[in-house]
């Protein structure tokens, strides 16, 4: 089976690649943005429960093997662009996004809980933070799971094409940095509000 080059260097693509690094930036501004409301309201809780009360660990660390194993498989996605094997990047795709549904189907459940529990949007400034943090994160991922499924129906009919391998690296590059924010919300909300 031949090998195929990852992703064309012609200047379209390089202009495609170029503007989705743009937008990376726009995107860490924004999450950077939101961290730092989020850090300074921390401790704003009043008299809504505290991170240390509601926060689950079982689930967060579902949501994190999940989302993390998800980096792992749209990496096999990518490799099997360069194989030029379309099962297996077909397979790998579609194990992405049922990590990314089991991801987002707990951050719900999670989100239902902390309702119930008497935390709202209304209830504290650092629930405020948290949830408009978390939400946006979990906007993100639901927008990349529509993406997924369109380069998944896209190499169906297609076929790994010149087309399809650049849209899919792209992808992969907003999955992994994803990932990357979400280590950031592990350690900085769920970690940090743990130990209070």
């Amino acid at each position: 089976m031949k090998s195929k080059p990852l992703y064309s260097l012609g200047e379209e693509s390089s202009n495609r690649i170029l503007g989705f690094w743009l937008f990376l930036g726009a995107e860490i501004a924004l999450f950077g943005t939101l961290f730092a409301v989020y850090l300074t309201l921390a401790n704003n809780t009043g008299s809504a429960p505290t991170q240390k009360e509601l926060f689950e660990m079982n689930g967060v660390m579902i949501e994190t093997f999940a989302l993390l194993t998800s980096s792992f498989t749209i990496g096999l996605v990518v490799n099997a662009i360069k194989l030029n094997h379309k099962k297996a990047f077909m397979s790998f795709l579609i194990i992405t996004l049922a990590l990314g549904a089991i991801f987002l189907g707990v951050e719900i459940t999670e989100f239902f809980t902390y309702v119930h529990e008497g935390a709202t949007l209304q209830s504290s400034g650092a629930l405020s933070s948290l949830f408009v943090l978390l939400g946006t994160h979990g906007a993100h991922v639901t927008f990349g799971m529509f993406w997924g499924i369109a380069i998944l129906i896209q190499t169906y009919r297609e076929g790994i094409t010149e087309t399809t391998a650049n849209k899919t690296f792209i992808y992969s590059l907003y999955w992994h940095f994803l990932d990357v924010v979400w280590i950031f919300i592990f350690s900085f909300v769920y970690v940090k509000g743990l130990i209070g």
